[in-house]
């Protein structure tokens, strides 16, 4: 109930509809509201209003919105429409709900619809007045009925009173002057609440209202709104009650205005049924509605649950940078005091080997000096014997200990910088470039039923993701099983989302599903479609499988041969399963040639007579007698041949491993060949005295029984 409330509340003041009118435009206002907004219009005399006038305002039609709708041309919310005088620009200012409202052009009286008042207890209402819609902005020039011209919502008011009484704690009385007493009682014919001493003093039980019926003030409030609402009457018949309805213009309407009124030619209906076909149409629409706002509620909880799920998922993918980062940190942190020991070890070999180096220079040093001290106290001696015993061992010590500080002995042995350099650029740049990367799995495709078909033993599938699905995709995988529930296997993996998969089995059943994969792995599957081939086979001659000698016409359906030597076509479609059936009509046979015709494999010898190979089965026909031929071995001579007109039939059976073959709807000769497996196209050979067409789509033989390999005779 408390949704409804501002359905409940005029758009000018805010508050709950008092004796609220319809507008043209089917919005609602209170009665005292639409005084306040009411606009005076320029004088009748100016030239405008002449034009005005002479518009037909006397006969405006109130429920005609096209005619009496003034558009607004600025933000002023006026306009003109068909010759009505534009209003003046009013400064516009806004309700209690945020409804754009225009002020009148004269003061206002003061706010008095809290009061229930009659339309004629109010002040006259100017001459040539506007009254702008303040929720579509429509605009009219009134009448000279004024405001009396609009009819009241009954039923608005009836809702607002029953609305008000049930938010009410408890009832009032209603003769309290000032704060009013709770209700004790409430009589029945006075339709009035009293408090204990308002109905001693105004109701006392005695004289005429010894007879009323006084009630407790809750059964009273349920027999109020349980009362018959008061009867509308009509707006332009005040006296007069709505009695049928009128379904040109939409509106109830009494007995006078039917008589003499402008809805005298106008359809009408009996407003009881109308009442109830009306009802039950609100009926209707309101179960839509109700549909929808369920929909709309379930949505809402959807909402609010990925509101809860996007905090939840946004803390733990939070957590998990977190995690990563100081994991990344970490690692940095332990190679970084790998490389610092690195340096250290560095740092400790230099020293150790310039301190090495020190040392025996110390020690070198020490030892020339003190020969050089020594050397120059000999000098000193001035006894020559005695400095000739020494001087030669002197010289050869001196220039000894000269050659020991020779080249490279004053060289340091070690640099004091490091040859160490660390190459940081590329973590450098791989840090920039550390970003997020899609880590699901991409979610299970939709198969577009509408697009998927199967067309002869080929099946075309069409996909998609789903329209809420921002994972990446890289590709997908298409699966088909093996046309009798066996085992799935992969027909596609590739990007594109629609696929054609040729070469299945006639008359078979297949399943297919499809799911999608990126980086971070393999989604779910799909639903499984089921999809059946024909049940019957449709093909042509093949022309990229013929002989070049070959000949087409008729939609590639006839061949003939520009060659006297035989030469060999094939048909587009395989067959490895199923019982299959099609003919070839003779349609030129000169000089009794004997074209062959059979099945054969793809690689078959194309430039001779089919059947010489291992790679095709036929029978060869003349005019007399025909042979059966496999790796260029001939059996089964059966009289019988074929001329202009005639009719071959080949029928393999798959199921059985069997090929028959017909002349003229007859069976030639017994079971041509048995033990038939694998893939077989059909075949023929021919020359330029033979023209043949093919005919499939062909049902099986009435003859022929599947499942029995007796004798050709108990075949049929």
């Amino acid at each position: 109930m408390e949704e409804m409330e501002e359905e409940l509340k005029c758009p000018v003041c805010g508050s709950f509809y008092r004796e609220p009118i319809i507008l043209p435009c089917s919005h609602n206002i209170c009665l005292a509201c639409a005084r306040n907004i009411l606009v005076q219009t320029p004088d009748a005399e100016s030239p405008q209003s002449t034009r005005a006038s002479g518009s037909g305002v006397s006969d405006y039609d109130y429920l005609d919105l096209d005619k009496m709708s003034l558009y607004s041309e600025a933000d002023s919310g006026y306009g003109s429409y068909g010759g009505f005088a534009s209003a003046p620009t009013t400064p516009c200012q806004k309700s209690p709900n945020g409804v754009r409202v225009f002020p009148p052009a004269v003061p206002p009286p003061p706010p008095q619809h809290h009061l229930l008042q009659h339309p004629g207890s109010l002040p006259p209402i100017p001459r040539n007045s506007c009254i702008t819609c303040p929720q579509c902005h429509r605009s009219l020039i009134l009448d000279d009925r004024g405001l009396r011209g609009f009819p009241k919502n009954r039923v608005l008011e009836g809702v607002v009173d029953r609305y008000q009484q049930s938010k009410a704690a408890a009832l009032k009385c209603q003769l309290c002057e000032k704060s009013p007493k709770e209700a004790t009682v409430m009589c029945e014919q006075c339709d009035v609440f009293y408090c204990d001493p308002c109905r001693l003093r105004c109701h006392p039980p005695r004289g005429p209202l010894a007879k009323h019926r006084l009630v407790p003030p809750a059964q009273g409030r349920v027999s109020r709104r349980q009362s018959p609402r008061k009867i509308s009457t009509c707006t332009e018949h005040e006296l007069e009650n709505h009695s049928m309805y009128c379904v040109q213009c939409k509106m109830p309407v009494c007995y006078q205005c039917l008589e003499e009124g402008k809805h005298s030619t106008h359809e009408v209906k009996a407003l009881g049924a109308m009442w109830k076909l009306h009802k039950g149409q609100l009926s209707q629409a309101l179960n839509i509605l109700s549909d929808r706002a369920k929909e709309a509620k379930e949505f809402l909880v959807h909402l609010r649950n990925m509101v809860q799920h996007i905090q939840e998922n946004g803390v733990e993918f939070e957590a998990c940078l977190v995690a990563q980062c100081d994991a990344l940190i970490d690692a940095l942190n332990r190679r970084k005091a790998q490389l610092l020991s690195r340096v250290n070890k560095e740092h400790e070999h230099k020293l150790k080997v310039v301190r090495d180096q020190i040392a025996h220079c110390t020690v070198k040093l020490r030892q020339t000096t003190g020969l050089m001290e020594y050397c120059l106290e000999v000098i000193k001696e001035n006894d020559p014997s005695g400095f000739l015993q020494i001087s030669d061992a002197l010289i050869r010590r001196v220039h000894m200990t000269e050659s020991q500080w020779g080249k490279g002995t004053l060289t340091p042995r070690m640099t004091s910088d490091f040859d160490l350099t660390l190459d940081s650029g590329p973590l450098l740049q791989t840090i920039q470039q550390l970003d997020f990367v899609q880590m699901k799995v991409p979610a299970s495709p939709i198969l577009q039923l509408e697009e998927c078909c199967t067309q002869n033993n080929s099946a075309t599938l069409s996909w998609k993701q789903p329209p809420l699905s921002t994972v990446q995709v890289d590709g997908y995988i298409l699966e088909l099983d093996d046309g009798n529930g066996g085992q799935f296997r992969e027909v596609y993996v590739g990007k594109e989302t629609m696929c054609t998969v040729d070469g299945l089995h006639f008359n078979s059943t297949y399943k297919c599903r499809v799911k999608a994969f990126n980086v971070s792995g393999v989604g779910q599957y799909s639903k499984t479609l089921v999809m059946q081939t024909s049940e019957i086979a449709w093909f042509t001659f093949d022309p990229t499988s013929a002989h070049p000698d070959i000949i087409f016409s008729n939609d590639n359906l006839t061949v003939t041969c520009n060659s006297y030597d035989d030469r060999v076509v094939l048909g587009n479609t395989g067959f490895s399963r199923g019982i299959h059936y099609w003919e070839l009509s003779v349609d030129r046979y000169d000089n009794h040639p004997d074209p062959a015709f059979g099945v054969a494999r793809v690689d078959v010898l194309k430039d001779v007579m089919l059947g010489k190979d291992d790679k095709a089965w036929a029978m060869y026909v003349d005019n007399n007698r025909s042979w059966f031929m496999h790796n260029n071995s001939h059996t089964s001579r059966t009289d019988g041949g074929i001329s202009k007109g005639a009719t071959v039939g080949v029928l393999l059976d798959l199921t059985r491993g069997i090929l028959i073959f017909l002349v003229n709807d007859e069976q030639q000769g017994p079971i041509a060949f048995e033990a038939m497996e694998g893939l077989y196209f059909p075949a023929i050979s021919l020359n330029r005295n033979v023209q043949v067409s093919l005919h499939t789509g062909l049902a099986i033989p009435d003859f022929y029984t599947p499942g029995q390999p007796e004798h050709p005779s108990s075949v049929c």
